[in-house]
């Protein structure tokens, strides 16, 4: 999708790389409203949009709708971006960029999502970018929700809430032969083989128990019952209760 040549009409083969003295000499320019140099500058920094679509590549996303998306993060990042902050442009620029590029792809998510939640997500994502940009580490979540003044079960379930969906179908490996899919690694931890054999082992058994110790096992391992719960049932002490599922654990062990 990213390897094609011209995306948007411009020919990404032969875009212009500027120096860094070349960038803080149009800077300067463009901070005295000349919109010459302006141009220049974008053009100039058109490749590092190139270089962050490059990252949404697995999303099936239209190129030139990322790389008209990146290039309104591109032109944010000039409007924001300050000299005197010692800072390489490229280092600021890249956040504002995949920002800008999240927001729409969220915005355009097939998924409704309430506005409220996206906001709280959108901040959660910019904190972390700050922490990121300012210690050089992963923020966690409760220093997120610390910073934020919320709850962190409202981070994660925002964060949570504006995920992209995944089909089952998406490929995650493939040799050349035959693809592995997202479902095929999916288990079903409820009917598997090693299950059917257990339920079966247990039946047989409880088949094997007198009545009574057959019921005592029922309602304390099926129903949940407690011991003395079970012993004001059937009218017997709770030591008794204890002595015949002991008895009863015992006979089905050896049985099984």
């Amino acid at each position: 999708m990213i390897k094609k040549v011209e995306i948007c009409g411009v020919n990404t083969s032969k875009l212009p790389v500027l120096t860094n003295e070349e960038k803080e000499k149009l800077f300067i320019e463009i901070k005295k409203g000349n919109e010459e140099a302006r141009q220049k500058f974008i053009n100039g920094n058109l490749k590092l949009v190139l270089s962050v679509i490059k990252r949404f590549n697995n999303r099936n996303e239209n190129a030139d709708d990322l790389f008209q998306v990146g290039c309104i993060g591109l032109i944010k990042a000039i409007d924001n971006f300050d000299l005197s902050q010692n800072v390489l442009f490229s280092t600021y620029a890249v956040p504002m960029i995949i920002g800008e590029i999240r927001r729409h792809l969220r915005d355009n998510n097939s998924i409704r999502v309430s506005r409220s939640l996206r906001d709280i997500a959108y901040k959660s994502l910019q904190m972390r970018e700050q922490i990121l940009n300012e210690e050089n580490r992963d923020a966690t979540i409760e220093e997120i929700a610390q910073r934020l003044g919320l709850e962190k079960e409202e981070i994660s379930h925002a964060l949570d809430a504006i995920q992209e969906p995944v089909s089952l179908y998406e490929p995650v490996y493939n040799d050349g032969a035959d693809a592995l899919f997202i479902m095929d690694q999916i288990s079903d931890n409820k009917n598997i083989d090693e299950n059917w054999i257990e339920d079966i082992a247990i039946s047989e058994g409880l088949n094997k128990l007198s009545e009574r110790e057959r019921n005592i096992i029922k309602k304390r391992f099926f129903d949940g019952k407690t011991q003395m719960e079970v012993a004001e049932e059937i009218g017997i002490s709770q030591a008794q209760v204890s002595r015949l599922e002991k008895t009863a654990l015992l006979h089905m062990r050896k049985s099984i």
